[in-house]
């Protein structure tokens, strides 16, 4: 069964082009025009990614992410001419999960829909679930309040779930099977996005300070994950 893509974007030109490419790479594309029309198109099907403009007319792309992050995990990619670390600061920060800058190749957006959609997927599908958590000698990680469960891809913090994208469990993951470790941005983004690291720290940075605000108490002050300043992050939680 083809994976369902929901572009939203008001250049019809970059729609078509996406379209068809994205077609003969095997995918069922929906597009929208515009934010508002996105979201109707969102809310009557079920998509396993969204790539969204942020320059829209109606709604912007900002608020459509928002508006999806409401009920849902699904992967959002946001595609946008603005490439300032203001605007990918802002746009991951409301729960976009990558971020790729206009003008773009179709064969590097087609390699970042694919990367996302197999992570997202793996955390879906329990029997790829079940193979990716072979090896894992625990799974249900405690850390004081903390609780990661690596069988049912959640986490919860004083009994309550936290609503984590599938890209802040890989982080959570990563750092809790290996204590005390440390982890240059390079190698996180290897791991985590599973790409060549080019030196855009704004994206790990926003993931990181993002999922430290639903697991630390104190985000400004974090238990868990500890910056070594220079070199990278570690987990020292206990």
């Amino acid at each position: 069964m083809p994976y369902n893509i929901l572009l939203i974007e008001d250049d019809i030109e970059i729609i078509e082009m996406l379209r068809n490419y994205l077609t003969k790479e095997g995918y069922d594309v929906s597009a929208a025009f515009n934010g508002l029309d996105g979201i109707t198109l969102f809310r009557q099907s079920v998509f396993d990614i969204v790539v969204v403009d942020i320059m829209m007319p109606k709604l912007d792309g900002i608020e459509v992410i928002k508006l999806i992050r409401e009920n849902s995990s699904v992967p959002i990619l946001i595609m946008s001419a603005k490439d300032s670390d203001v605007d990918k600061a802002i746009g991951l920060g409301f729960g976009a999960d990558d971020y790729i800058a206009k003008p773009f190749s179709l064969i590097e957006i087609s390699a970042r829909i694919k990367a996302s959609i197999r992570r997202a997927t793996t955390y879906s599908n329990p029997r790829l679930a079940a193979a990716d958590q072979a090896s894992s000698a625990s799974k249900v990680l405690i850390f004081g309040e903390l609780h990661i469960d690596l069988d049912n891809y959640s986490a919860s913090k004083h009994g309550n779930d936290l609503k984590l994208t599938a890209k802040e469990f890989e982080i959570l993951k990563l750092f809790a099977t290996n204590p005390n470790r440390v982890f240059t941005k390079a190698q996180l983004y290897g791991f985590i996005w599973n790409d060549e690291y080019y030196g855009d720290e704004n994206v790990i940075n926003v993931h990181i300070r993002r999922l430290r605000e639903k697991i630390e108490d104190q985000p400004s002050e974090p238990h868990y994950i500890k910056t070594l300043w220079g070199i990278g992050y570690k987990w020292e939680g206990q």
